[in-house]
């Protein structure tokens, strides 16, 4: 009688569903099978494994039931997908132990015969009727929410903005080369504004020197020895190309380029101003922004990675696995291999590998850790890799502790242990 009570309690607290989807995931595409709370029938139908049409799928799910909570079962494995579906406050997530699905299907299917489409059909029949059984995903608060969604976002634009900066600098290779010895880089304003108004080698030096040492100064370039290094190598510098079938190809894509790289840069500032604004008044924020080298843009992106749920992680191996981080070992009798782990959200994994290589400059014991791992005979990648991890683990422990983190304590307790990471060691 305790027990149905109990049952019986916890329906009462949860909202009224407007439907119950179950999500058979693979790794090229999802099954899901849904059924509306008014309706017997069930729909089916494949969405695709990339973010863009997961995202577009659940938009469509949303706006279709105006918005009211929809269940949703998926298998308690699957985090990369789970990560992505926790951002939406109408979906309510059911993690379910893969052994319980599996045993589920059995059930309903005593002949052993399985497809995606009845493994997502049974997903749904768990959830639509015995969802009581299993605990729910606790979704992050709405202000880390945002910043999961505003970090990700700017993130993206950055992707975008290099995969631009790569074709504009093959294409400057072609006929205007020079450019990429002039400046360091292409995307700001100055390279725009130049390249706009004087796209070719030619035109540029027809502009002569007093305009061009007054376009300079204009777009703060004042540094009298570069800018009269940069006003004679336009002097002295040859065309790479005159062929004017080819330069009128390019010419346009080029300040095509220059103008979409302007925007860009104007919405990655808008979106790090937004991000600065919703950190600001996040409680945890100040124990990631203590992290040697997290920084404006780290800081946030850690932030998002560990969430507001100090629930949701048992330990900090659960984390290292989710993300990537954690390497996979495989074994079979005597043969053992350990391999990179390729199933995981890769933003979460970017956010700690970029993290952990750029606190090498900050962190004297993480510069110390990074060179061991390469004496060891790792290469780069896998030595960050070795060292997120170990971060990994302090990390959860000021985040579960609610206390920020001191480098000379660290240190300190490195001479404890007589680590050889420690000062005294170095």
């Amino acid at each position: 009688m305790e027990k149905v009570n109990s049952v019986m309690d916890n329906r009462s607290e949860e909202p009224q569903f407007a439907a119950f989807v179950g999500i058979d995931w693979a790794d090229q595409e999802h099954v899901w099978c849904l059924q509306a709370c008014d309706s017997e029938k069930r729909e089916m139908g494949r969405v695709r494994n990339r973010s863009e049409e997961m995202e577009a799928w659940i938009g469509q799910l949303c706006q279709r039931f105006r918005n009211q909570p929809i269940a949703v079962a998926i298998e308690k494995c699957r985090g990369t997908l789970i990560l992505l579906l926790s951002r939406y406050e109408q979906l309510h997530l059911y993690p379910i132990a893969p052994q319980a699905a599996a045993n589920f299907r059995k059930a309903l299917h005593p002949s052993g015969a399985t497809d995606d489409g009845r493994d997502a059909a049974a997903l749904l029949e768990m959830v639509r009727q015995h969802r009581n059984h299993w605990q729910r995903w606790s979704p992050d608060t709405e202000q880390t929410r945002l910043i999961q969604n505003l970090v990700e976002e700017r993130r993206r634009l950055v992707d975008q903005r290099t995969q631009l900066l790569n074709r504009l600098t093959a294409k400057l290779k072609i006929y205007f080369p020079q450019m990429l010895e002039w400046f360091d880089r292409l995307d700001t304003k100055l390279v725009a504004a130049l390249l706009q108004r004087w796209p070719t080698l030619p035109q540029l030096q027809k502009a002569g020197t007093t305009r061009l040492r007054s376009f300079f100064r204009k777009h703060h370039c004042r540094q009298v020895e570069l800018l009269e290094r940069r006003l004679q190598g336009i002097r002295q510098a040859v065309p790479a190309l005159e062929d004017q079938a080819v330069l009128q190809a390019q010419v346009p894509t080029v300040q095509l380029i220059t103008r979409v790289l302007e925007i860009l840069n104007e919405g990655i500032e808008g979106l790090q101003r937004r991000i600065e604004q919703a950190v600001t008044v996040h409680q945890d924020f100040p124990i990631f922004d203590s992290f040697p080298g997290a920084g404006a843009v780290l800081a946030p992106r850690l932030l998002a990675a560990f969430g507001s749920q100090r629930e949701r992680y048992r330990t900090a191996a659960e984390l290292q696995n989710l993300s990537g981080i954690a390497p996979v070992r495989e074994q079979s009798g005597r043969t053992a291999c350990i391999h990179f782990r390729r199933g995981c959200p890769k933003f979460l994994r970017q956010t700690f590998h970029e993290w952990a290589g750029h606190s090498i400059a900050f962190s004297s014991w993480a510069r110390a850790y990074y060179e061991l791992q390469r004496a060891r005979g790792k290469d780069h990648h896998a030595a960050v890799r070795a060292l997120a991890f170990k971060w990994i683990r302090i990390v959860f422990r000021c985040w579960q502790d609610r206390v920020l983190y001191d480098e000379q304590r660290y240190a300190a307790s490195l001479v404890k242990r007589n680590s050889p990471l420690s000062p005294l060691s170095l």
